[in-house]
């Protein structure tokens, strides 16, 4: 039992000590935010610009973008026209990009841009608000506006400075933002052949739903030429040919058996190695079928 109670007394002591280290360690954590918390109000609440800018430019270089952010934005307007203003703007552009407040980063890489066209952080700027805006796109399902801006953006930053500094991450940014347009096309695609004979937006047996997806297809194909997702772009739209033609009105259905017959040749030339071969060679059999006792030529 002594034994037990000495020992009891040591983890005892051990935990004491570690209790106190922990404790002083928080003091000296809370004390240290203490005076930067002091320190902060005493630069925001400051008259003189110069302290302020200086303190403002500390907070950036040690990542504490919030408290930079806070500050920049009151000295934009009186730095303007100083020997400070170009990196005032742009350092509150950058803070708000390291923030992830890319909308609001791509505005201020805007206005540095328009107010300073010359200025020594030109090219970034102009780089930075493509890559904004890239940031800041959605998923591929929804609306696909801003991805649309970036991409402008970007390439006039490519034809701005066609020697660009940041040329290699600008294309690669170009290039996953092609692949969004691509998926929001492909996406459309499969969910007007999914609504297929729907009758709640058709005109005729489901014709408006298939006519949709073809054409979604064909212009995915023509505006995508080096797109991965070229297959799946080509049997959506040979399966919806073959479906228009299935639910055609007779007077339109020997035409588009014979169209749709064409696409499934047409995709097993291109994709003699695809999965959907068997398929595209039933259907096939099933046009012939059709047209073989229809066509009266």
């Amino acid at each position: 039992m002594l034994l037990l109670f000495a020992d009891y007394c040591v983890i005892l002591q051990v935990k004491t000590k570690k209790m106190k280290k922990s404790a002083l360690i928080f003091l000296s954590i809370a004390l240290l935010f203490t005076g930067c918390a002091k320190e902060f109000n005493q630069a925001f609440k400051s008259d003189d610009f110069q302290y302020k800018y200086e303190y403002a430019k500390e907070c950036f270089a040690t990542g504490k973008y919030t408290r930079a952010i806070t500050l920049l934005e009151g000295l934009v307007i009186p730095m303007k026209g100083t020997s400070n203003g170009q990196e005032c703007l742009y350092m509150l552009a950058m803070a708000e990009y390291n923030t992830k407040n890319y909308e609001t980063a791509a505005e201020y890489f805007k206005k540095y841009y328009s107010t300073y066209p010359r200025g020594n952080y030109a090219e970034l700027a102009k780089f930075y608000v493509g890559q904004s805006l890239y940031m800041s796109t959605p998923e591929p399902r929804l609306d696909q506006s801003r991805t649309v801006a970036a991409i402008t953006s970007l390439q006039e930053y490519l034809d701005v400075y066609p020697l660009a500094t940041r040329k290699d991450e600008a294309q690669k940014s170009l290039f996953a933002l092609q692949g969004k347009l691509v998926q929001k096309e492909l996406h459309s695609a499969r969910l007007y052949y999914d609504l297929g004979t729907y009758f709640g937006n058709c005109n005729k047996a489901g014709e408006s739903n298939y006519l949709a997806c073809i054409i979604t297809s064909q212009n995915a194909l023509k505006d995508f030429p080096y797109s991965d997702m070229r297959e799946e772009f080509a049997l959506l739209l040979m399966k919806s040919k073959f479906e228009l033609a299935e639910n055609s009105v007779e007077e339109k259905k020997l035409e588009r058996y014979q169209d749709a017959e064409d696409e499934c040749y047409g995709f097993l030339n291109e994709y003699p190695e695809s999965k959907s071969t068997a398929l595209a060679e039933k259907f096939i059999e099933k046009c012939k079928k059709y047209t073989s006792t229809n066509n009266t030529l």
